[in-house]
């Protein structure tokens, strides 16, 4: 098996069925599974996937907590030698998988690749390179952390210049959107932790996979649509718990080292720590 392509998904069945549509005709050429996570939707998006998409492996999160956990228990139902964690809200062209996978292929020191980003409109998205946000850049320098990220890709492409937009370049973060990334560097640095319930999963991530001695890239010469943006308030309780608590956890763990993250799952080097409000 070539690629593992993981969704999760909760109540967007509209947006699912699109999505999957796009990607049955991306994955047409290659050796390829699709393992949707439902997490605990009450819409019709179980009936929908069984129906519609048939050669879909659908299943159902054992416990309805964090996206993190969700994908965590795609990517053990995987066997691809890429897995691909894409959300269910991107529209995939019909070489975007295939594009991305042989740019892999070329490069064998990429642990994992993201790729342009377009809105609904076709207008180029900055966040496609965008390396930390800008809270996370202020809260890191306050904390010392920002040395441990390239200070030339976060002072020029935390909102990518235009003409930036079709420069293939090492990225430190990649896109939650669309993360394509090598299963023996999965199998290496460790899963997601748990522990980032919603934001920041990506950022750390990333960062495992960069000091594991792998680099991340942004390949704009393929592209995904973004068919919508993060539907939760930006001043609503449960964004402001998740963002500021995912910093929180990040500036914990790595404030204070702990050995040799990418020997064993990170979850098995750290104590059990989740922020609550």
């Amino acid at each position: 098996m070539k690629v593992s392509v993981i969704l999760v998904s909760h109540n967007m069945c509209k947006l699912l069925r699109q999505t999957l549509g796009a990607l049955s005709q991306s994955i047409k050429n290659i050796e390829a599974e699709v393992i949707l996570v439902d997490n605990c939707s009450d819409d019709q998006t179980i009936e929908t996937v069984m129906k519609e998409f048939p050669n879909v492996r659908l299943t159902t999160a054992t416990v309805c907590k964090g996206l993190s956990r969700s994908i965590n228990q795609g990517i053990k139902m995987a066997s691809g030698e890429y897995v691909l964690l894409l959300s269910p809200d991107v529209i995939t062209k019909t070489k975007t998988i295939k594009n991305a996978v042989d740019f892999m292929d070329a490069h064998p020191l990429a642990g994992g690749v993201s790729v342009r980003m377009l809105d609904a409109e076709g207008n180029y998205m900055p966040e496609s390179k965008k390396v930390l946000p800008r809270t996370w850049v202020t809260f890191f320098k306050m904390t010392g952390l920002l040395k441990q990220f390239s200070k030339s890709r976060l002072t020029e492409h935390y909102t990518a210049r235009h003409d930036d937009e079709f420069d293939t370049t090492e990225t430190d973060v990649l896109s939650d959107k669309f993360m394509l990334i090598r299963r023996s560097v999965i199998d290496n640095v460790g899963l997601l932790d748990e522990r980032f319930i919603r934001y920041g999963a990506n950022i750390d991530l990333s960062h495992r996979i960069r000091l594991s001695g792998f680099k991340n890239y942004y390949f704009p010469k393929t592209y995904i649509i973004n068919l919508q943006h993060d539907r939760l308030e930006k001043l609503s309780w449960e964004h402001l718990k998740s963002f500021y608590g995912a910093m929180f956890i990040f500036a914990v763990k790595y404030i204070f080292r702990l050995p040799a993250m990418h020997v064993k799952p990170v979850q098995d080097l750290y104590p059990a720590y989740e922020f609550k409000g």
